[in-house]
């Protein structure tokens, strides 16, 4: 791993996050994560999945879980919705 695993950054570097992105989309639930590094994890998702997705929606637009564990921290996760686009009236 790179310099930031121990949460650790070299001037002018990003924090990276090692997340686990799992797909939603189809019927049957494939548990394999895709794991990602990235900055957050809607960026993962987007890297993972090709989607610009959001934390809050409706059940049937869930797309991901994503999970992550910082150190000496429990596991967090996250679930990620498409995002839906405002009717107008």
């Amino acid at each position: 791993m790179g310099s930031w695993a121990s949460g650790v950054c070299r001037e002018g570097e990003t924090s990276m996050t090692e997340y686990q992105v799992i797909d939603l989309r189809s019927e049957t639930i494939d548990h394999e994560a895709i794991k990602v590094s990235a900055s957050t994890p809607e960026h993962a998702a987007q890297e993972a999945l090709g989607l610009h997705l959001v934390r809050s929606g409706a059940k049937k637009d869930l797309v991901a879980r994503v999970y992550w564990q910082p150190q000496n921290q429990p596991k967090s996760m996250v679930r990620l919705y498409k995002q839906v686009e405002k009717s107008r009236l």
